[in-house]
């Protein structure tokens, strides 16, 4: 069987180090078997990768890429607390859009991180979810994902 870690080393993916918060909160939190992760940001090596809005000055293609990128920010904020190997199921993805008016893609944006942790935990990484278009979000972030997961 390949591990998490492996699977990103397959996908030729690093897992990249722990974004620290941008405000008063923790990266994530476990309770009891449950680890919430905090809204992730498409943060590389401390920066933002894009700004503005998807449908006005970013496209869904790049927006998809920037969700994948939250959705490898929140690997690693699992990882640091409890291990990616510890994950039993992948329970819920919550994705926001920073849309421009009339966008509706917003699904389509947030499978950027939900293909990644099928692709990185298989049958356990299929999970419930949400994808939500908003008005802003913080650092005028393009896309911001928050997950939920089993740990054993």
């Amino acid at each position: 069987m390949t591990g998490p870690h492996a699977k990103l080393a397959e996908l030729g993916l690093k897992l990249p180090e722990l974004v620290p918060p941008v405000a008063s909160y923790v990266p994530a939190v476990q309770s009891g078997q449950t680890v919430y992760v905090s809204g992730q940001l498409p943060i590389a090596d401390g920066k933002l990768l894009a700004t503005g809005k998807v449908g006005g000055g970013v496209s869904a293609e790049q927006a998809k890429d920037l969700a994948q990128r939250c959705g490898l920010n929140a690997l690693a904020a699992i990882d640091a607390l409890v291990g990616l190997e510890n994950v039993v199921k992948v329970v819920k993805l919550t994705g926001f859009v920073a849309s421009a008016p009339g966008f509706t893609g917003q699904p389509g944006v947030i499978n950027g991180a939900s293909e990644l942790f099928g692709a990185v935990f298989g049958e356990a990484g299929r999970h419930a979810r949400s994808a939500v278009g908003v008005a802003e979000l913080p650092l005028d972030a393009p896309v911001e994902v928050e997950v939920i997961v089993e740990v054993g």
